[in-house]
């Protein structure tokens, strides 16, 4: 009821602006209501205003929109007796009415998200159900599988309730007996290898005859060889921590038709763009915009969805629909979908519970993202969430704004080459004069820009979501052709993760990058020519040469983005403060474990003796696990150290040898989720609209020297190790 209460108010707020909107007034008078509309949402944002003054505050937003969609499509479109200006005027209309379409799928979505969810009821140990653990695996390297399989068995839930499956799809009969020497001996080594690294850890190997419907297929190999009722999937690189399932199982108690309880992807290490930018300790992720706001808002409306991993399936469920689907190769969304549509319930709890990796390179990142791109065309091509049957009003809207998301390639581009067309080829695709641009396409950008920062300021700064569509755009868009032309030609490709750059470098896929600054660099003198050759139309060429400097300032973040930073640590350190003991010698020496990865940690000794800690030593770490009794010892290597007074900085690697090291390793970097949720805290907060625009400015300022310098140092053959470490 509460819900349709706030539907309620947010509908009849919006018709009583929306009549506003459609009142005949002149510019001066529309920009005069919008600036006192501005002050009004600055107010209230200020004031934090939340409940039915946060609908107020939207609803404000949402009349200047409706005002600008009115002028725009009764006064601004070229006539169709032109059609040089014309169609492109179209399709910039298309694209800007896109854009609106979503920001009010987007409103229906998160206008009053729910809050994070209260724990489920406390269940004994002995009520617990069991739960099967599906590690899907195709390519990974064997220490990431150990890291991963040693945390799942290291997980607060009795032992002999939880069986931990890996399911390899790299070491099949099909890859074993390939008709390619090489091919075939390195799935038969894969096979051998990760059967006795199963048998160590206490999991349970499982592969299969043939490599069919890519990941859907693995894993509903492992439901036919599996019983438990519950079922929880981890990415190959995504670890849990101990509490996972303590914090997940006991909702299903709670609610019979419950088949989903997804948690958030956190991440150790940057994206390439965050690295690139280097904003990853600093700013928030770009996917804690979807888990920390938009998955909750999604939960209100029953339609939190699977993605792929941190998650637990009711097996019943599952069987319903004869297992994951794999008809689009997001099988994640896709499998959510048609269970929603069977009345089944999901939820979202909002808690990192789970570490993983991200890709590494630019490469690798564009790769990824064209796969969700493909598959959501996909699920949208085949499914087509609004005329879904069985699924409610709500959740069709829901599915509809997470699939058409994927568009935005088409928009972000026309917006691109719309400027252009006036400065380089003088066609008119936007009637307008300056001053009407001013009181309604400046107006309706400005609340745009509020409204978003007033929904998601903590969890996305501006113009960030910008530059990561523009980034994406230019290798995405060929993408989605594509499978608009050929729904069923994409297949299922395994992101690499665990790739590194040593030294800085220009990404394989930066050219493009590079040839549209040039293009906009060359319409900013244009822009100053018509300004002195053409007086007469210097408010257009103004309000014009204005859009092509902001496309200007994206495209020159992206060269920073496209410009790789090397790093000298193969893996992300985790920062962690726990006491140990350290082993040098066969003396031990009390210790702090201050950074950990999964390689090696960096171990402050307090000591005076500073003669023993030389580099290759051996050694050993001894610290208390979480949960445990008695303390663990891993064996290591010093690779450095520096002293300080009476403290030693050490550096080293871990030398495992059986699974307990595993085990401890796991402990160590994946065991506490508290850590990883104070980390996301650390970079949440709002910088503002003006704030985050001058970051922006700043950022685009300094990377498009940076991508730059990178490119003069490419053309002579050399790799800058010196720009950007």
């Amino acid at each position: 009821m509460r819900k349709l209460l706030h539907l309620l108010l947010w509908v009849l707020c919006a018709a009583a602006m929306i009549a506003l909107a459609f009142l005949p007034i002149d510019a001066r008078t529309q920009l005069v209501t919008t600036v006192l509309v501005i002050i009004v949402m600055a107010a209230m944002k200020y004031m934090r205003v939340g409940g039915a003054g946060r609908l107020v505050l939207l609803a404000l937003g949402t009349s200047i929109v409706w005002r600008y969609v009115y002028w725009r499509t009764t006064s601004t479109l070229p006539p169709v007796n032109q059609p040089a200006n014309f169609i492109p005027g179209l399709l910039l209309y298309l694209a800007e009415m896109y854009s609106i379409f979503m920001l009010f799928l987007s409103l229906f979505v998160v206008s009053a998200p729910l809050s994070p969810r209260q724990p489920h009821r406390t269940i004994a140990d002995a009520e617990l159900p069991e739960v099967d653990i599906f590690v899907p695996t195709y390519n990974e390297e064997t220490t990431l599988l150990a890291n991963t399989l040693a945390a799942a068995r290291n997980l607060d839930y009795p032992p002999e309730k939880v069986t931990v499956w890996l399911l390899d799809d790299g070491g099949t009969q099909q890859k074993r007996n390939s008709a390619t020497l090489l091919e075939a001996k390195v799935a038969e080594e894969r096979h051998q290898t990760l059967q006795q690294l199963c048998e160590q850890l206490g999991a349970r190997y499982l592969t299969r005859e043939r490599n069919e419907h890519a990941k859907a297929g693995n894993l509903n190999n492992g439901l036919q060889h599996s019983s438990a009722g519950l079922v929880a999937v981890f990415d190959a690189d995504h670890a849990p921590a101990r509490n996972f399932l303590k914090e997940t199982v006991g909702y299903f108690n709670d609610d019979p038709r419950l088949f989903l309880v997804q948690t958030p992807h956190f991440f150790l290490n940057p994206d390439p763009v965050e690295r690139n930018l280097n904003t990853f300790n600093t700013m928030p992720s770009e996917n804690e915009m979807f888990y920390g706001i938009i998955q909750r808002g999604l939960d209100k409306w029953n339609a939190a969805f699977f993605c792929g991993s941190a998650a637990v399936l009711r097996r019943g469920a599952l069987e319903e629909t004869g297992g994951f689907s794999g008809l689009s190769i997001t099988e994640d969304c896709e499998t959510a979908l048609e269970l929603h549509a069977r009345g089944w319930n999901s939820i979202y709890v909002d808690m990192p519970l789970i570490a993983g990796l991200q890709p590494g390179t630019f490469a690798s990142f564009i790769g990824q993202r064209s796969r969700w791109a493909q598959g959501m065309m996909q699920i949208m091509r085949f499914r087509f969430p609004i005329l879904k049957r069985g699924l409610t009003l709500a959740q069709r809207l829901c599915y509809m704004s997470s699939t058409m998301f994927w568009l935005f390639p088409f928009p972000r581009i026309v917006f691109l080459l719309a400027p252009l067309c006036y400065l380089f080829f003088d066609l008119q695709i936007f009637t307008a004069s300056g001053g009407e641009f001013m009181a309604y396409t400046l107006s309706y950008m400005l609340v745009n820009l509020m409204i978003q920062n007033y929904l998601y300021g903590s969890f996305r700064w501006p113009w960030i979501s910008e530059l990561y569509e523009y980034v994406q755009s230019v290798h995405l868009l060929p993408a989605i052709i594509s499978v608009a032309l050929n729904p069923r030609k994409p297949t299922f490709r395994v992101t690499s993760k665990d790739d590194s750059i040593s030294e800085n470098r220009l990404s394989e896929l930066g050219r493009p990058f590079f040839i549209i600054f040039v293009v906009l660099l060359a319409a900013v003198a244009v822009t100053i020519y018509r300004l002195y050759a053409e007086p007469y139309k210097f408010d257009v060429t103004l309000v014009v040469g204005g859009w092509n400097l902001l496309n200007l300032m994206l495209a020159g973040c992206a060269l920073g983005v496209v410009s790789e930073r090397g790093e000298r640590q193969s893996s992300r350190r985790v920062q962690v403060s726990r006491r140990a003991e350290l082993c040098v010698g066969g003396t031990w020496y009390p210790a702090m474990i201050r950074d950990v990865s999964v390689n090696g940690a960096s171990i402050q000794v307090f000591t005076k003796d500073t003669g023993a800690f030389r580099r290759d030593t051996l050694g050993a770490v001894r610290f208390r696990p979480h949960g445990g009794a008695a303390s663990a010892e891993l064996p290591i290597e010093l690779r450095h150290a520096q002293a300080a007074g009476e403290i030693v900085t050490i550096g080293c690697r871990y030398r495992p040898e059986n699974a307990g090291h595993h085990a401890s390793i796991a402990d160590l970097i994946f065991a506490n989720s508290e850590q990883w949720s104070l980390f996301q805290k650390s970079r949440r907060r709002n910088p503002g609209v003006i704030g985050g625009t001058v970051r922006f400015i700043g950022m685009a300022i300094t990377q498009t020297f940076r991508g730059l310098h990178y490119l003069a140092f490419r053309r002579g053959g050399k790799t800058d190790k010196a720009v950007g470490a």
